[in-house]
């Protein structure tokens, strides 16, 4: 039952009556065809006078975002929940359903039915009974578009609506224009993708799925009769959260006039109306925080998109035009998300720490050569949901904890950053066996006071001298993280060209001091390569990468590809990349990096590691890579790669830098990361790393040692040294 009319709708009735009777009255006697006619050469509009967003509609429509296989949702974004469907793919009986419900001449007038019009004109005034509107579903059509176009003011929205004739007579004029240009069909098809239908669906695509969760093409008649029903006054009729009895008055109404218009038999109608409505409400995911159910690890994957996309210029030129074309574009990402490696990734980061653990252990997998982010994974839930009393970022945050950015600068990744140096080295004319008989403690250039300094300068020292201490090239120093090796070899290059290094691979100094220290004292910046600036996994994992695919830098990409709401597809989901590193260079670095994981160099001078692990977890598959532990073990790193993933993982308190996480939590770090690994490179052929040229290897000064598998660990409360020592030895 329609609401009470009030004094304002009976005068504007009266008034578009009186507008209109003369005109009505004066073609009412024609026949049908000449009544068309009349319209259609009446100087009631021209096709080509219309809006833009009538002849080309631009109605919102939500996008929705896939993992990689193209299937898996993720989630959506909308401001209006809809999306176009072909006409084809909706069920004949929801065609005639709504043409029966809203418009039984649909097919036999000219835009705007005036007889139809007339007469309901003339019934409104006398009242007493229900409303009617007498507008036709092309009228109906002109004016959700006109109330929507997201190109008009919302002034100019809010003046479709109006109560008043001359909206009425250009709303008539204009469908009249569009019944010249378009069929019947179109113009059926444009209104059931536009029309709302109530609970927050706009279109029969939004509609079905929000009701009954399936497709229009699998509408019952019943289920169709319903929601045609819901159109003339959705929230008053949503069987959802409205009158559950009023629908299905209205549901027996559209079968009536089904039966009326000849679509059904009377038989069908009132098998029809005994059947019992039996709903499946689906309310669509809208945003990063309302991704798949028991998938919120997926909304850091999904925020990191979203900033992404907010830096395209392809979606807009200003942020507010870029928001606007995800939630009402109606794009169909596909992105990078593998799930296999996103959920095995979730497993370790949860297995190391739980949700509960104010420690984090934030996990970032990405592809060599693309730059395609597979996975972004930690132990918190991905949520705006309050966490309990004294518990600041878990188990719920929506902070950028594995990527970076809005506030959250890193953590330091200690010795991991001891490849840049290398880098840098290798860069320079050195070679993978340039030798330094590495002491327990190397005196060097750079001022420094307090305790632990050598005659005033800086001093860092092994952390295990009787593993570390001696001779040493880029193979065991790299394989056993001597500091003093890296040290020395830094001093040699340059601390400015070792930090030109990082940032060239993607390394992004978001702390305000390593900012100011990377553009004004990069050439003493001696700690640099112990990795004592803040990173992310996703930044580490991305220059290891590098390496991994030779040298080709590529930037972090979320996207395998993006189209828009008519299949164009859209030129921002191929890779961007470039060299960055000679080929030999980075071959010749990841020679060396095999030392760390149990694995051999093709020159045969690997002998130690701080990660052999790796080699039995990925059962002796090519595979490369580093360990990093800084300050007082405040975090634990390991970052691996083969020649098709680069994974980082670090053990960090992101609240709080002065909990030390400590070193017993660095094996567990390498199980983790190598684990993602190997389901990551699952299936695929086996690669082998190209062996670096004789030219950068060089020629070994001293027959290797046995090996020595493992590093042995000492931690740092049984360490008598001094907080200085341990502070700047624990970064190896």
């Amino acid at each position: 039952m329609a609401p009470p009319r009030s004094p304002l709708s009976r005068l504007f009735t009266v008034l578009l009556a009186g507008a209109l009777a003369g005109l009505v009255l004066a073609v009412a006697a024609l026949p049908g065809n000449l009544l068309l006619g009349f319209a259609t050469r009446s100087a009631l509009g021209t096709y080509a006078a219309l809006p833009a967003a009538l002849k080309t509609p631009a109605t919102p429509q939500r996008s929705y975002l896939y993992a990689n296989d193209g299937k898996t949702l993720i989630t959506t974004f909308y401001d209006v929940n809809r999306t176009d469907v072909p006409l084809s793919e909706i069920a004949p009986v929801m065609r005639q359903a709504i043409v029966a419900a809203e418009d039984r001449r649909f097919y036999s007038h000219g835009g705007a039915d005036l007889r139809g019009l007339f007469r309901a004109l003339v019934a409104n005034v006398k009242g007493g009974g229900t409303e009617q509107g007498g507008s036709t579903l092309t009228m109906q059509y002109v004016r959700n578009v006109l109330k929507t176009d997201p190109s008009r003011t919302a002034e100019e929205r809010a003046a479709a609506t109006d109560q008043n004739v001359g909206r009425k007579l250009q709303e008539i004029r204009y469908a009249s224009a569009l019944e010249q240009s378009l069929s019947k069909d179109d113009i059926l098809n444009r209104y059931l993708n536009i029309a709302y239908f109530g609970a927050g669906a706009y279109g029969i695509g939004a509609a079905s799925q929000r009701y009954f969760a399936k497709s229009p093409a699998d509408l019952t008649l019943a289920e169709s009769a319903l929601l045609a029903g819901l159109v003339q006054s959705p929230e008053a009729y949503n069987p959802i959260d409205g009158d559950r009895d009023a629908a299905l008055q209205r549901r027996s109404y559209v079968l009536d006039s089904m039966v009326e218009t000849g679509a059904i038999t009377a038989q069908q109608a009132a098998q029809a109306k005994a059947e019992k409505l039996t709903l499946h409400p689906t309310a669509q995911p809208n945003g990063c925080t309302a991704v798949a159910q028991g998938h919120d690890d997926w909304g850091y994957f999904c925020d990191y998109l979203r900033r992404w996309w907010m830096a395209q210029p392809a979606f807009g030129a200003t942020a507010q035009e870029r928001e606007q074309a995800l939630r009402r574009g109606g794009y169909t990402v596909i992105t990078s998300l593998d799930p296999q490696v996103q959920s095995t990734a979730q497993k370790q980061a949860t297995a190391v720490y739980g949700y509960d653990n104010k420690r984090a252990l934030p996990i970032a997998a990405v592809e060599p050569g693309t730059g395609r982010v597979l996975a972004m994974a930690v132990n918190r839930h991905y949520s705006l949901a309050q966490n309990p009393a004294g518990q600041v970022n878990y188990p719920n945050t929506v902070n950028p904890l594995i990527s970076g950015g809005g506030g959250v600068d890193g953590y330091q990744a200690g010795s991991t950053f001891k490849l840049f140096t290398m880098l840098a080295a290798l860069e320079s004319g050195r070679t993978l066996s340039t030798g330094f008989d590495a002491p327990s403690k190397l005196p060097t250039r750079y001022p420094a006071e307090g305790e632990g300094t050598c005659d005033g300068h800086w001093c860092p020292a092994n952390a295990n001298p009787e593993w570390m201490d001696g001779y040493r090239m880029m193979w065991d120093g790299f394989g056993r993280s001597v500091n003093t090796y890296f040290v020395w070899l830094a001093e040699q290059v340059g601390q400015d060209k070792v930090v030109e290094m990082a940032q060239r691979l993607g390394i992004t100094f978001r702390a305000d001091a390593d900012a100011r220290f990377a553009a004004n004292d990069a050439a003493d910046w001696g700690s640099f390569t112990l990795g004592v600036a803040a990173t992310t996994p996703l930044d580490l994992a991305n220059a290891y990468a590098t390496v991994a695919a030779e040298g080709m830098y590529c930037t972090p990409l979320p996207v395998v590809s993006v189209r828009t709401a008519d299949g164009e597809r859209v030129p921002v989901g191929d890779p961007s990349c470039k060299r960055v590193l000679d080929t030999d260079v980075a071959r010749a670095a990841t020679d060396a990096a095999r030392c760390p994981v149990g694995q051999q160099s093709p020159y045969g001078q690997c002998n130690g590691g701080t990660a052999t692990s790796v080699d039995r977890i990925l059962d002796g598959r090519p595979v490369a890579g580093k360990t990093g532990s800084s300050e007082e073990n405040a975090t634990e790193t390991f970052v691996g790669f083969t020649p098709q993933v680069a994974v980082a993982g670090i053990a960090a308190n992101p609240d709080d830098p002065r909990d030390s996480v400590g070193s017993a939590v660095q094996a567990k770090v390498i199980d983790a990361v190598a684990r993602v690994i190997a389901t990551a490179v699952k299936g695929q052929p086996e690669k082998a790393f190209a062996a670096p040229s004789r030219a950068l290897a060089g020629e070994p000064h001293r027959p290797v040692k046995p090996p020595v598998t493992q590093q042995p660990r000492r931690d740092a409360e049984d360490d008598p040294r001094s907080l200085l020592d341990r502070w700047l030895d624990r970064r190896g």
